[in-house]
């Protein structure tokens, strides 16, 4: 037993050395890939497309955000559900505040059954435009960003081989409810995954005009459950990249429960499986970074019950150094992005002891919920978001099922978080 504890215990340290490897790269390109930013002349004429379907706790937050960008050119569309959303009267009311004139609010004209609500949204904004608008911007209502957020986003696209940019969200460690630790546990890794990848994130994308219409991406669209995801590959079919732009960091600080952070964390697992051309690097991710601390547990408990206590010392140190270590890789890269969301105006984040503490104790108690959830996205026939059912037999069979007006749904606590 003894020896099988020293095999685990060098798969788990080579293991870790990916992981240390892996964050340092992303950490590397943090640090030295400085936004260059176009003139003011050079800057395209862009458009801010934001579909909202229901009120989001910080929506009026996210649309001031989005009227005082520092860009000399561009316009927001914003596509409601419908008029008798509560998220209309939010808009309404902002841009009437705002005083904007470069705003258009219009409710969700067409319900295609093949799609998600989001994917129809865009298709009709994006199908709209006149030839003037060269760049397309997307957005969350749960996305604050700073006033240089649009110029920082659209100035890569300046490259002939960049056709998307992307950013990627943050979250704090500090909330209240557990699904809040968890979710931030699992975003740690996943925005390095992300980066390294070239994975967008819909919360902050931008592609140029001509790229749309080129790959045919609102066809892709047309029959597909996510937007963001599909990208990637639909780009590199025509020698063009997605350029993660790391000053674009945003920072969420909206909280979530564990079982509403567990139902998300699985439509984001399924819209991986769906489009995720590295899908199997996530799941070999996962299935290391799972099961060889389980492993080492039942080799433990094992050796404990067997009184081999050259097997139990090992086990546990090994046990409890890796989760040392990825405690210490978790504040590495919280530390080294902190200056990057102090700088974009978020606030700082004070790692009390007793947060740090959480930290610790939630690392494995977040490896189990991901593997549920993992598990579990591989048999979802069909998905529930934001009140509307989805039946989801392939990447490009999606059907809707059960559509009903947000402000008519009894309880809508599935309410999307940080898509």
């Amino acid at each position: 037993m003894y020896s099988w504890a020293i095999l685990l215990a060098q798969i788990m340290l080579i293991w870790l050395g990916i992981q240390v490897f892996l964050s340092l790269i992303f950490l590397w390109y943090l640090r030295f890939e400085k936004p260059k930013v176009l003139a003011d002349e050079q800057l395209p004429k862009t458009v801010i497309i934001l579909s909202l379907r229901g009120a989001d706790p910080f929506l009026a937050n996210c649309l001031r955000s989005l009227l005082n960008q520092n860009y000399p050119n561009y316009d927001l569309k914003l596509v409601v559900d419908r008029q008798e959303d509560p998220a209309w009267q939010i808009a309404t009311q902002v841009i009437q505040e705002q005083g904007a004139t470069n705003v258009q609010i219009s409710s969700l004209k067409i319900i295609r059954q093949s799609c998600s609500l989001k994917c129809s949204a865009l298709i009709q904004a994006i199908s709209e435009l006149d030839e003037s608008y060269q760049v397309v911007a997307l957005v969350d209502a749960d996305t604050i960003v700073h006033p240089n957020w649009l110029r920082e986003l659209v100035s890569p696209l300046g490259h002939p081989q960049i056709g998307a940019t992307t950013g990627n969200r943050w979250y704090v460690p500090t909330g209240k409810y557990w699904g809040s630790l968890v979710r931030y546990i699992w975003n740690v890794s996943a925005v390095v995954q992300m980066g390294l990848y070239g994975i967008p994130w819909g919360g902050t994308l931008a592609i140029k005009t001509q790229v749309i219409h080129q790959t045919g991406i609102l066809d892709k669209w047309n029959q597909a459950f996510g937007e963001d995801t599909l990208i990637r590959s639909a780009l590199s079919k025509h020698g063009l990249r997605v350029k993660f732009v790391p000053s674009l960091l945003i920072l969420n600080q909206e909280e979530t429960k564990l079982p509403s952070l567990t139902y998300w964390l699985k439509r984001q697992l399924l819209s991986s499986r769906l489009y995720h051309p590295l899908w199997s690097a996530v799941v070999g991710d996962a299935v290391l970074t799972v099961l060889l601390p389980s492993l080492v547990i039942c080799l433990l408990v094992t050796a404990i019950w067997t009184k081999q206590w050259d097997a139990v010392v090992l086990s546990l140190g090994c046990y409890s150094s890796y989760m040392v270590a990825l405690l210490l890789l978790v504040l590495l890269l919280e530390t080294q992005i902190q200056p990057v969301i102090r700088r974009n105006g978020g606030p700082a984040t004070k790692l009390s002891t007793a947060t740090v503490f959480k930290i610790f104790i939630g690392i494995p108690f977040t490896q189990w919920v991901y593997s549920w959830s993992l598990i579990s996205s591989l048999w979802m026939p069909t998905v529930k978001w934001r009140g509307v059912t989805y039946q989801v037999k392939g990447p490009w069979k999606i059907r809707l099922l059960d559509y009903r007006p947000y402000h008519l749904l009894d309880q809508p606590s599935d309410r999307k978080i940080s898509l």
